[in-house]
C-alpha cells in the first residue's frame, strides 16, 4: 500500500466542495489515514513548496494557500500517488479532462482546488511536513 498527501486548497473549502472531492478519492478505493482542517502560515507554505519559493509565480500561490482554511489528507491505497494525480487532472482546470476533479470543478490554473504529491518520494516528504506523527 502506498500513501500520498492531498491538500484541498482554500477555494475547495470556500466553495463547499470538500465532501464532493473526498468522495471521489474514496469511491476510487483510497482510504483516509489522516485528515485535518486547518489554516497554515507562511513558514509551512514555504517548506511545503520549497522547490518553488524563488519562482516568479510562487508569491501569488503562497498568498492563495494562506488565504483561508484548507484540508490536508493522507490517502492510502494501491498506486495511491498516481491514482490521485489521475483523479486530480491537469493543473490548469481549463485544460483538465472532464471527469477529473479539476476538469469538472476547477475555475482556473491558480484556483485549481487540490494538490497531490507528484511522486512517492514527494509524498513521504510532504506527509512528514503535514503529519509529523505518521
Amino acid at each position: 500500500m502506498q500513501r500520498t498527501l492531498v491538500l484541498l486548497k482554500p477555494d475547495a473549502v470556500q466553495r463547499g466542495l470538500v465532501g464532493e472531492i473526498l468522495g471521489r478519492y474514496e469511491r476510487k478505493g483510497l482510504g483516509i489515514v489522516a485528515l485535518e482542517h486547518r489554516t497554515i502560515d507562511g513558514e509551512l507554505a514555504d517548506t511545503h513548496y520549497a522547490e518553488h519559493v524563488g519562482k516568479d509565480w510562487y508569491p501569488p500561490l503562497r498568498d492563495f494557500v494562506l488565504s483561508g482554511p484548507l484540508v490536508a489528507v493522507v490517502f492510502e491505497g494501491d498506486e495511491a500517488v498516481q491514482v490521485v494525480r489521475d483523479l486530480n487532472g491537469a493543473t490548469d482546470g481549463r485544460k483538465a479532462a472532464p471527469g477529473t476533479i479539476r476538469g469538472d470543478l476547477s475555475l482556473s490554473n491558480r484556483y485549481n482546488l487540490v494538490h497531490g504529491s507528484d511522486s512517492v518520494e514527494s509524498a513521504e516528504r510532504e506527509i512528514a511536513i503535514w503529519f509529523t506523527d505518521l
